[in-house]
């Protein structure tokens, strides 16, 4: 056990050829709807922020109510609502000439559908992609097409070819063996997976007898899916040699080091944000540091994967 505390942690990270401040990253779906928003979370001292899940046409989503509050954390079905690509050029505008390191999320229908998202994304100045391959509730999107580790592949590869920048997959826990979704981007030269998107859950009322959601299904956010997300990201460091991305009900920077031990090169936070604001970038940053100095470790990589050792 490292005791030894150095004087004062590095907290900093390389990611596939990104410098970024902290591993600390806004994930999709929250606060990413506008350019105002995801600015807002870099000044609040994310570490890079990454935009809502954008397609080729706009798209309305579910209908309400699409999220609900459970003991466990969050339910939602938003069904990827989106102002559709084209008009998503106004947002990334206002991201213009600062340091955010702003990562584009895209989703499709079509291999080519991920390749053409992911060059606009590249000519609006996005600094990499994030593929929404896992998405569990938009039907013939995200999970429904990213659970089959040749489509994966295909996918992956299409948009490695199209861009220059660096590319991420983000995986579905709703799948048997993650691995192999992982391998097959990997191989298909992902610069990187991002491990996990929601869980396909759901809820029902019992005085109204029925389900909550009026998509009846949702994904599951928060802290009832940590344990499953740091199991995906141990198993894909065992079998992966690009970084993973973890994600998934982290609350606090013990959480954040608990993914880091298991594998993670940065960490990617949702619900909290939305439950306790974009302060929590900040405090994530220093308690991170503070938990470091304390256990001996100097920097992120000297802590990345210590659960694998022994």
């Amino acid at each position: 056990m490292r005791k030894t505390a150095p004087a004062g942690a590095d907290i900093g990270i390389e990611l596939a050829g990104l410098e970024l401040r902290n591993p600390f990253m806004l994930a999709s779906g929250i606060l990413g709807e506008t350019g105002d928003l995801l600015l807002a979370a870099h000044r609040a001292g994310a570490g890079a922020v990454v935009t809502k899940s954008i397609g080729t046409e706009p798209r309305d989503g579910h209908k309400n109510p699409c999220i609900y509050q459970c003991e466990s954390g969050m339910l939602n079905a938003m069904g990827l609502p989106n102002p559709g690509i084209e008009e998503f050029s106004k947002e990334m505008r206002v991201l213009k000439g600062s340091r955010a390191v702003v990562i584009g999320s895209i989703f499709g229908a079509k291999t080519q559908d991920f390749a053409s998202l992911a060059k606009k994304m590249q000519d609006y100045g996005a600094a990499a992609v994030e593929l929404n391959l896992s998405c569990p509730h938009a039907k013939g999107y995200g999970a429904e097409i990213g659970s089959n580790p040749a489509t994966v592949k295909s996918i992956t590869a299409s948009v490695v070819h199209a861009v220059d920048i660096p590319v991420f997959a983000k995986l579905t826990p709703n799948t048997r063996d993650i691995c192999s979704l992982g391998l097959a981007a990997e191989e298909a030269g992902a610069s990187a997976v991002v491990a996990i998107n929601t869980l396909r859950a759901m809820a029902i009322d019992p005085y109204i007898r029925k389900p909550v959601l009026a998509n009846r299904y949702g994904g599951l956010s928060g802290p009832g899916i940590k344990p499953v997300g740091v199991r995906c990201v141990f198993e894909l460091s065992e079998a992966l040699s690009i970084p993973i991305i973890g994600v998934g009900g982290i609350s606090t920077a013990v959480d954040a080091a608990e993914y880091i031990m298991a594998g993670a090169s940065a960490v990617q936070i949702g619900t909290v944000v939305q439950q306790k604001g974009i302060e929590i970038f900040s405090k994530l940053s220093e308690e991170l540091k503070e938990f470091m100095s304390r256990e001996g470790f100097r920097s992120i990589s000297q802590m990345r994967g210590v659960a694998h050792e022994g």
